[in-house]
């Protein structure tokens, strides 16, 4: 943290120009608070509420187990597509602030539309406490469900891939200024964890002990001040202008490269290939790419036929559509490396999305007393996953690194991409642990007779949950801080709204993924002793569908190592700026 002070020490001074008038250092530590509160009020509201969702919809909405699972993988999935939409807004014209401001707001509003609806008693169905031949919600109740989750899918778009691109832009990130004493992706992450922590323990409380109303109500207050904190820090960010939408130019090199496709044998010195750094300045503030072998069909884009050059005149750019820069090929060729190594989400995701919520419905048959007059909510469970990736984030900063730097060389201590791996494997340990755990449960179950109970509390204690949680957190913190990481600094400097993209669609996809293999698991599993049953989860064979969880995920290691092994750094010559000044 003494690189931070120092950093915010040198951006908080002011110096004079030769027209005597003050300049003032933009950017820097001063303006985490402004975006971090918007970032952690996001994390709050929506941790509180999706931990506790299937919750909602399956003890107020009465929906059955299996439909409220895939509601919210649904919901899950859209929410992670949107960011490509919000990314594409961000990059192509309305820059990261605007585009952060406009979808906290749209999210804001999703957050009102859905406190209303567990307000109202006319918007949810009668209460249904025996849990047997209950009322499900109606088709016009689900509908004002949708709605506020569609709204706030669209703002999530938003928020997600420019939050923390628009907080690592206000730092220089380059490897020459980033002497590795602190990773701020590892402290985002912290930050990000304690939000999740106050919502597991607060707004959980306040759902399942005063009411739905309020449980939401608190969240969407909290969402409005952070709207409020981040407009109010407008003149202390550094912005970053857009310089046109990446897809267009990911789809001029495509267009160019094809259209030479008949050409003879690329040239095969590549300093023969199209360059124009003045043409490029605007993508290229922080270093420009340079060539690379792989992929070597998208360099015919770059080559300059006689028709490029009778184009080619002083003071006016080319045809993108016909010819374009190394940087740009450069750019495309990245984006293509990254897309595998991305793609080890999807099973990641598709595995761990439904578990959440099995877990929670676990906890609900367990013993929660902590003592006789109060019980641990059951997503409050969660916690125990949030406690171990915050205790984890300081101990990898501070004690990991160091140790591992010796036997490396490397200053981060291992890769991003090693990191990544390690995450995955530590996951599937935590699902072996979840397979064991409900094995136990069942065995308990039965010992009391209670498998036709489903309300029924098993005296087993559900603090049985916590190795699989602590397993799970563990995880998080090496396989979600290292694919951040990971897509920050192998992204193209102009592409990185879009780069954060591509994570939330491989959650996206993960999540579809998801619904896909629960609906079949249900659908297949037959109607007598059920992996996945609607209502009575002590007579379904939820083990068995831990143990298919497991070996998906390791089928997804093991190609996982296949791609990080053949993965290619992208080639960069970085340019060294000054610090960004406002006059």
């Amino acid at each position: 943290m003494e690189n931070l002070e120092l950093e915010n020490k040198n951006i908080d001074e002011k110096k004079q120009d030769v027209r005597g008038k003050k300049i003032r250092k933009i950017g820097g530590v001063r303006t985490m608070p402004f975006i971090l509160a918007n970032e952690i009020c996001d994390r709050f509201g929506g941790a509180g509420f999706h931990a506790n969702m299937i919750t909602y919809l399956t003890q107020v909405l009465n929906l059955p187990l299996v439909k409220a699972s895939n509601t919210i993988s649904n919901f899950g999935g859209t929410s992670s597509f949107t960011p490509l939409i919000g990314a594409f807004i961000a990059d192509s014209f309305a820059g990261r602030f605007y585009t952060i401001t406009i979808a906290s707001f749209v999210y804001l509003l999703g957050m009102i539309t859905i406190t209303i609806s567990a307000t109202l008693p006319q918007l949810r169905p009668p209460p249904c406490p025996n849990r047997k031949n209950c009322l499900e919600a109606s088709n016009h109740q689900l509908w004002i469900l949708y709605a506020a989750l569609a709204l706030m899918s669209f703002g999530t778009g938003g928020l997600r891939p420019c939050v923390l691109t628009f907080a690592a832009d206000q730092f220089d990130m380059t490897k020459h200024n980033n002497k590795k004493n602190w990773n701020f992706f590892n402290w985002y992450y912290f930050c990000m964890g304690m939000s999740s922590l106050l919502a597991l323990t607060i707004v959980v409380y306040i759902q399942d002990n005063i009411s739905w109303g309020w449980g939401l109500g608190v969240p969407t207050i909290a969402m409005g001040l952070s709207l409020v904190a981040f407009v109010l820090g407008s003149s202390l960010y550094r912005k970053i202008k857009p310089n046109g939408s990446p897809f267009v130019r990911v789809a001029q090199v495509v267009s160019a490269a094809l259209k030479k496709r008949k050409l003879g044998p690329r040239p095969i010195d590549p300093r023969a290939l199209y360059e124009n750094r003045e043409l490029d300045a605007d993508i290229t503030t922080k270093g420009r790419l340079v060539h690379s072998n792989q992929f070597k069909w998208l360099d015919r884009a770059a080559i300059v036929t006689d028709s490029d050059t009778k184009e080619l005149k002083p003071d006016q750019k080319p045809n993108l559509w016909n010819l374009a820069t190394v940087h740009r090929v450069e750019e495309v060729k990245t984006i293509i490396r990254m897309l595998p190594i991305s793609s080890a989400s999807i099973l990641l995701v598709a595995s761990n999305s439904p578990l959440q919520s099995f877990t929670i419905q676990q906890a609900r048959t367990m013993d929660r007393n902590l003592t006789p007059a109060f019980q641990i909510p059951p997503a409050t469970m969660l916690i125990f996953s949030t406690l171990t990736a915050l205790t984890t984030v300081p101990l990898y900063e501070r004690l990991f690194v160091p140790f591992a730097r010796r036997f490396t060389g490397n200053p981060s201590g291992i890769t991003c991409l090693q990191r990544m791996g390690i995450g995955i494997g530590i996951n599937i340990l935590s699902t072996i642990a979840s397979a064991v755990i409900e094995t136990k449960r069942k065995s308990v179950a039965a010992e009391y007779n209670l498998l036709d109970e489903p309300t029924a509390v098993i005296p087993i204690s559900v603090f049985w949950l916590v190795p699989q949680y602590c397993l799970h957190g563990l995880a998080e913190v090496f396989m979600a801080v290292g694919h951040i990481e990971f897509l920050y600094d192998q992204s193209p400097e102009s592409m990185r709204s879009t780069a954060a993209a591509l994570y939330w669609i491989a959650i996206a996809m993960g999540n579809y993924v998801s619904t896909v293999m629960v609906t079949l698991v249900h659908k297949c599993s037959g109607e007598t002793r059920n992996w996945l049953p609607d209502r009575n989860l002590n007579r379904g064979r939820l083990e068995n569908f831990y143990w298919l969880v497991t070996g998906v995920q390791v089928v997804n290691l093991a190609y996982y190592v296949v791609c990080a092994w053949f993965y290619t750094y992208k080639p960069v010559e970085e340019i060294e700026v000054c610090d960004d000044v406002e006059i």
